[in-house]
């Protein structure tokens, strides 16, 4: 039997505007290097199925004058962790919070995502500081 599966505007923006713990940065002291930063057990709940969704997120970022401080990141993607969003949207979100608390040269978070029903999907999203 062919079950119908109807995604809605209220799952597609799930997730987008939740208030979620404050990323915490400290000054940068030096200029023209990179920081990658793997999240190996990163977690979130599909809002359509309620399924959870696991995987990697690697954010890679040139700082300018903040660095993000590791332990506040840490708690922030834990909020994700039943938080119904999708994956695409994580990837875009946790982009839009690094850029609003970094203001970084530029910055690229990766999502790795476990197969579910034997899909994988990799998602990237990425910026770049345009001069002012």
């Amino acid at each position: 039997m062919n079950e119908v599966r109807t995604y809605t505007d209220e799952h597609a923006e799930a997730g987008v505007n939740a208030e979620l713990p404050e990323i915490e940065t400290w000054p940068n002291q030096y200029h023209g290097y990179q920081i990658e930063i793997e999240m190996p057990e990163f977690t979130s709940v599909c809002p359509k199925t309620g399924l959870p969704d696991s995987g990697t997120l690697t954010l890679t970022y040139t700082p300018r004058e903040r660095c993000l401080e590791l332990k506040s990141l840490k708690m922030y993607t834990l909020a994700y962790r039943n938080l119904g969003i999708f994956q695409e949207n994580v990837v875009n979100r946790v982009l839009q919070d690094v850029v609003k608390a970094t203001d970084p040269v530029q910055a690229t978070v990766v999502g790795d995502f476990a197969a579910r029903g034997g899909i994988r999907s990799r998602v990237t999203a990425s910026y770049t500081r345009q001069p002012k």
